[in-house]
């Protein structure tokens, strides 16, 4: 997403606010007054004129909060929303009246309202509804709400001022008020399943939007919980009718702070500025942003142009139009790609912090950028060791197999077809001599052959596992090995076979150079990595670094995650450790 300027012409001109304004509030003290005039003719001046506070001030909140957000954010339906719900409950304040038709229209719209709200909440922030699903969910909802409360209404029960009333009807009046009721309360649960799914897909959720979502949901909560007591006449009612009025007050006040936290937001933009003059890591600059857009699922992907993509602060590559309901800002520097932000999609209701932030952020990003690229290039060249050391592995099996089923055949019917002819001409000694050495140096071409063919490739690895194969080095070691193995199963062959090179290497460095008289291999499991360590009590002083031996093995091992060190001590003895991820 490009953030665009806000276009001030789109805002409502403040005549417009400020007759919305009155509006609101002169609906809010006719309510009152047809409330206070109805409690003094039944002489009674407690609940109804709480009752009327309350419905009044939810009014007037809700009007007036939904203009401050109209005006702060005029792109977004969700103010306008909010205002038609203040009037919406003006409009079924009516029912308190003594007039005929706005006793009727009153009383017809008195269950609005609620859905009404359960539209306002599900539309948060942007003011529109997500999917095609919901549109249809609460559209049904509205047609309820009418539907039923008009269908109740001929049935009587509600006083001398009803048009609608037909004839007195008291088991029918109380069935259809159940069904109005416990219909709308049903809406208004699945409304809140549907916030708490939202709720929980976005669990790093802005603390203050987290907290618009819980007191939606809560509202709508409330709406069912006095719906449904009221349905079956509990006897709490009219607490429960004070609380909820309560806490659908308090849903604007949350929106409203959450507005002048963004509001502070943005005058915090300062201190990202002072915090980017330090040049931070690329993970302090993403926790710097963070704070400065207060989102704490922010993250970072840097633009690559040599790699024409985008990567992470670990350089893994990032694709953005992959994001599973993530929001995407793009930021440049110079005409060129630099960065992008992937936030929560409630910024975009904040064009001018994300603006302020990335004009902020431009050239710490372009340093982080650079931070991003050398990673990258580190994990290109991880990548293409591995490849070599596989590749190399596979040439080394081939030529393992080429040997085996080659000269190796070879050789063994050259002894046998020897064998034959020694048969022939046993009358010969000289040739049978001749024969006899023939067949010794086809037999130590043979082991030779063997051997070399082990070293090139361990099939004792890939067919019996490392434990095997360990046994067997320590078997034909030319000083005693002690060996311990913890290790109950099979792991991946490239991993054992570098643990096996690893110890056939070091073994055949103690029989040229380490003059030792015992050693010692250990192979362990330990936190995700399996670790090989070899230990001789030799004469020490093993070169790491010269030896192309053990540098080639520690390639082998960088090359799967893991590393390779020496400890090698003048007259100390030499200690090799391994240690590969083996998760």
């Amino acid at each position: 997403m490009e953030v665009e300027p806000r276009d001030a012409s789109t805002r409502p001109r403040p005549l417009v606010v400020a007759a919305i304004a009155v509006a609101g509030c002169a609906g809010a003290a006719f309510s009152f007054t047809s409330a206070l005039r109805n409690s003094l003719v039944a002489h009674d001046l407690g609940e109804p004129l709480v009752i009327a506070l309350l419905s009044n001030w939810l009014t007037v909140s809700y009007v007036l909060c939904g203009l401050f957000a109209w005006w702060r954010r005029p792109e977004s339906r969700f103010g306008p929303l909010m205002v038609a719900a203040g009037f919406a409950n003006f409009i079924s304040t009516l029912s308190w009246t003594t007039n005929d038709l706005t006793f009727t229209v009153g009383q017809a719209l008195d269950l609005l309202p609620p859905v009404l709200l359960m539209h306002l909440f599900l539309a948060f922030p942007s003011g529109r509804l997500a999917n095609p699903l919901e549109r249809v969910f609460v559209a049904a909802a509205y047609v309820a709400a009418v539907a039923l409360e008009v269908l109740r209404m001929p049935f009587g029960g509600f006083g001398p001022d009803n048009l609608l009333e037909v004839s007195v009807n008291e088991d029918a009046a109380l069935i259809t008020a159940r069904l109005a009721l416990l219909t709308v309360s049903a809406f208004c649960l699945a409304a809140v399943g549907v916030l708490l799914l939202r709720r929980r897909r976005g669990r790093q959720l802005r603390r203050s939007r987290a907290l618009i979502v819980d007191a939606f949901a809560l509202g709508l909560v409330m709406i069912a919980c006095l719906f449904i007591s009221a349905s079956f006449e509990a006897p709490w009612v009219q607490e429960l009718r004070w609380a909820t009025f309560a806490t659908l007050s308090l849903a604007p006040l949350v929106f409203l702070a959450a507005l002048l936290s963004d509001r502070l937001a943005r005058s915090s933009v300062g201190n990202l500025f002072l915090e980017l003059r330090s040049e931070p890591a690329p993970g302090d600059l993403r926790d710097a942003l963070a704070r400065a857009l207060r989102d704490p699922s922010l993250q970072l992907a840097y633009w690559l142009p040599d790699y024409d993509s985008y990567v992470d602060l670990l350089g893994r590559p990032v694709q953005l139009n992959d994001l599973d309901g993530r929001a995407t800002t793009l930021i440049d520097r110079g005409g060129e790609h630099v960065a992008a932000l992937i936030h929560d999609p409630a910024l975009e209701e904040e064009p001018e912090l994300l603006e302020s932030v990335r004009a902020a952020a431009g050239i710490a990003l372009e340093n982080g950028r650079l931070h991003a690229e050398l990673r990258a290039r580190l994990e290109e060249l991880r990548g293409s060791r591995a490849r070599i050391v596989e590749a190399a592995q596979n040439e080394r099996q081939l030529l393992e197999r080429n040997l085996h089923d080659g000269a190796q055949q070879r050789l063994i019917a050259l002894s046998l077809n020897l064998s034959l002819l020694e048969g022939r001409v046993s009358d010969d000694p000289e040739i049978k001599v001749g024969i006899d050495r023939a067949r010794r140096e086809v037999a130590a071409s043979l082991s030779e052959l063997r051997e070399i063919a082990r070293g090139l490739h361990p099939a004792v690895v890939s067919g019996h596992g490392l434990g095997v194969a360990l046994e067997q080095l320590a078997a034909r070691a030319p000083v005693p090995v002690e060996l311990r193995i913890e290790i109950d199963e099979r792991l991946p062959e490239p991993l054992e076979l570098a643990a096996y090179y690893v110890a056939a290497e070091s073994l055949a460095n103690i029989a040229k150079h380490a003059h030792a008289r015992t050693a010692r291999i250990e192979v362990v499991r330990e936190g995700g990595e399996l670790v090989l360590e070899i230990v001789d009590d030799g004469v020490g002083g093993a070169d790491s670094e010269r030896g192309s031996g053990l540098r080639g093995l520690a390639d082998r091992v960088e090359a799967l995650g893991g590393r390779l060190r020496v400890w090698s001590p003048i007259e100390g003895g030499t200690r090799v450790q391994a240690e590969i991820p083996c998760k």
